[in-house]
């Protein structure tokens, strides 16, 4: 079943690549589908919503299903916030065939990129998933993430909560938890923290210190992330979450074509809203295109970093 989480202020952003000019605040609910309910082509149920919320937020739907979203909303106003792929690892082909599967040049960029880390000796990588271990690595974690963009920009690094610390433990104690770091001369430099639902491995929190982009150490760490995950061979999937990134396809075995649909209530102010929105970000994507059919690569990287 999915769970709905209670509604909450989101933020309807007017956005130039990663400037924002507007931001309209929406109480919403937000109802997550999960890796398995996507795969399936399910919709979710959506409960009463509270009389201070706007609508819905629901995230990672499937893309063929959104007429049928829509349909079972009952009369709300719907509007796609963003489409991405939802991709995931299949654990089932193996460390040897899911390698070998990737591109020669993302093989041997990632050996050279481990070698170069390693400096000659053996990479360190170190491991956690008992209480005791993850107590002790939150705190390096945390370190890491202060200094990350995830963190910095968008707000969305390690939660440093006893709230999130203490269900981590429990989730240790269940053996539900993966958890790693990666060193560097002796400095913990990148960090990757997962939870496992069923048999699967959720992409949860990942960081590196920018510092050592050259080195592309959250990279290296995936890596050896999924290395130690195939070895167990225990789990059936690994989630890589709503959004795209590049080491998200590189890594994938597959994925499915979603969107972040909201549903709101149809008022004069969400409709206002909604149809302004749509033909500003209409007006951007057009004006993309236009740079780079006219050959103004250099434009359209400010176009899209605002």
């Amino acid at each position: 079943m999915t769970v709905v989480h209670p509604a909450r202020p989101v933020p309807l952003k007017f956005e130039i690549g990663a400037r924002t000019l507007l931001a309209v605040q929406r109480s919403l609910a937000r109802v997550p589908l999960t890796l398995e309910e996507a795969r399936e082509g399910r919709l979710p149920m959506l409960p009463p919503l509270e009389h201070e919320a706007h609508g819905y937020s629901v995230t990672s739907l499937p893309e063929d299903r959104q007429a049928a979203m829509i349909f079972a909303s009952g009369g709300m106003l719907p509007f796609v916030r963003q489409r991405y792929t939802r991709y995931f690892l299949d654990f089932e082909i193996g460390f040897d065939a899911w390698f070998g599967s990737l591109s020669s040049n993302a093989r041997q960029g990632l050996k050279r990129k481990a070698k170069k880390i390693a400096a000659g000796g053996e990479l360190d990588v170190r491991r956690f998933s008992a209480p005791d271990e993850l107590e002790a690595f939150h705190p390096v974690a945390r370190q890491i993430s202060s200094r990350t963009y995830q963190e910095r920009l968008l707000g969305s690094g390690l939660p440093e909560s006893q709230e999130f610390i203490q269900e981590m433990l429990a989730l240790g104690a269940a053996d539900r938890a993966r958890a790693w770091l990666l060193y560097i001369a002796g400095e913990p430099v990148a960090y990757l923290y997962c939870p496992v639902v069923g048999d699967t491995v959720i992409y949860a929190h990942v960081g590196h210190d920018p510092a050592f982009n050259d080195l592309s150490p959250g990279a290296v760490l995936q890596l050896e992330a999924m290395r130690d995950l195939f070895a167990e061979a225990r789990f059936g999937r690994f989630d890589f979450t709503e959004g795209e990134g590049q080491h998200k396809r590189q890594f994938a075995t597959g994925g499915v074509s979603c969107v972040d649909l909201l549903l709101l209530r149809p008022s004069l102010v969400n409709r206002l809203t909604t149809t302004a929105l749509g033909a500003f970000n209409a007006s951007v994507a057009l004006a993309k295109r236009v740079v780079n059919a006219a050959g103004l690569e250099r434009l359209a990287k400010k176009v899209r970093r605002g």
